[in-house]
C-alpha cells in the first residue's frame, strides 16, 4: 500500500512540474523581403524541439503541439503591449527545412476570422518568431481564410496569402487580385513545377506564380462542376499545363487532340 501511494506522489509531483514547465514569451517580427530561414544547427543543445501531446476538452481529445528552446517552451505574444495575449499550444506544427531549425505553426486558440500562423525560426543561434498575416478587409474573408493548407508535397498555403517551401523554408507573399483583400477563392492545384498556384474564383481561375508575381485569370466553361472534387477531375481532362515565353507554367485549356493530362501532375 506505502508503494501504492508513494507512486501516487511521485506521478502527481512529475506532472506538477510539467504545468509549470517555464514559458518564455517572444513578439513577433514582420516578414521581410528575401529574409532566409534555412539556418543550421549550431549544436544539439540549441536546437527547435516539436513536443506533441494529446489535450481532452468538451469536443473529446485533441492533437496539440508546443515548441522548446533549450529548458524553456515559447510562447508567441502577438501584441508587444498585451503580454496577456500569449500562445504556446498549437494546433499545427511541422518542420519547414531540412536542418529543422524553422517550423510553421498555427495558434490552437485563434479566434476571429483569421487563423494566427507563424515561423519560428533559429536566427543567429536564437529563437525569431515571424508573423505570417496581412491585413484584409474582404467580405468574403470568413469563408475563404483556412489556415494552413498542404499544397502537394511542396510546401504550404497560409491564409492564401503566403506560400512556405517545405525543404529550404522559403517563403513567398502570394500577389492578390484586390491588394486589400484575401484572395477569396478555393486553392484547387499547384503545377508540376511547384510554382504556379490556382484558385477557383466564383466562375474564374486566378493563376498566381509565386515566385515571380506573375498572374492569369481564365474563365471557367460553364459546363464545369462545382463541387470541388468533381472540378479537380474535370480539370484533369479539359487542361494542361504550358509554359509562357518566360518560361512561367501556367494553365490552359487543351485542344481537342491534346492529351489527357495525367492526376499526378496535379499533385
Amino acid at each position: 500500500m506505502k508503494i501504492l501511494l508513494y507512486s501516487f506522489l511521485l506521478s502527481a509531483m512529475l506532472l506538477g512540474c510539467k504545468s509549470e514547465e517555464a514559458v518564455k514569451a517572444y513578439v513577433p517580427t514582420v516578414l521581410t523581403a528575401n529574409e532566409r530561414f534555412n539556418e543550421y544547427q549550431k549544436s544539439i543543445d540549441d536546437s527547435l524541439v516539436l513536443v506533441k501531446y494529446q489535450n481532452k476538452d468538451a469536443e473529446g481529445l485533441k492533437e496539440l503541439f508546443s515548441v522548446k528552446f533549450r529548458d524553456s517552451v515559447i510562447g508567441i505574444q502577438a501584441d508587444a503591449s498585451n503580454p496577456g495575449l500569449l500562445s504556446d499550444k498549437f494546433g499545427f506544427a511541422q518542420y519547414v527545412n531540412t536542418q529543422k531549425t524553422c517550423l510553421l505553426v498555427q495558434v490552437a486558440d485563434s479566434s476571429g476570422i483569421t487563423p494566427r500562423c507563424y515561423l519560428v525560426a533559429l536566427k543567429d543561434g536564437l529563437p525569431k518568431i515571424i508573423s505570417l498575416y496581412r491585413p484584409s478587409n474582404g467580405a468574403e474573408d470568413s469563408r475563404f481564410t483556412k489556415g494552413v493548407i498542404k499544397a502537394g508535397n511542396s510546401g504550404y498555403l497560409v491564409n492564401n496569402d503566403f506560400f512556405v517551401a517545405n525543404v529550404n523554408a522559403r517563403v513567398y507573399l502570394i500577389k492578390r487580385q484586390n491588394p486589400e483583400q484575401r484572395i477569396p477563392g478555393i486553392y484547387m492545384v499547384n503545377s508540376p513545377d511547384k510554382s504556379t498556384l490556382v484558385f477557383v474564383i466564383n466562375s474564374s481561375f486566378y493563376e498566381v506564380n509565386y515566385p515571380t508575381g506573375a498572374v492569369l485569370t481564365l474563365p471557367v466553361d460553364k459546363q464545369a462542376p462545382t463541387e470541388t472534387g468533381a472540378l479537380f477531375n474535370w480539370i484533369q481532362n479539359n487542361y494542361i499545363w504550358k509554359k509562357n515565353a518566360k518560361g512561367i507554367s501556367f494553365l490552359m485549356k487543351r485542344p481537342d487532340d491534346d492529351r489527357i493530362v495525367d492526376i499526378s501532375e496535379f499533385k
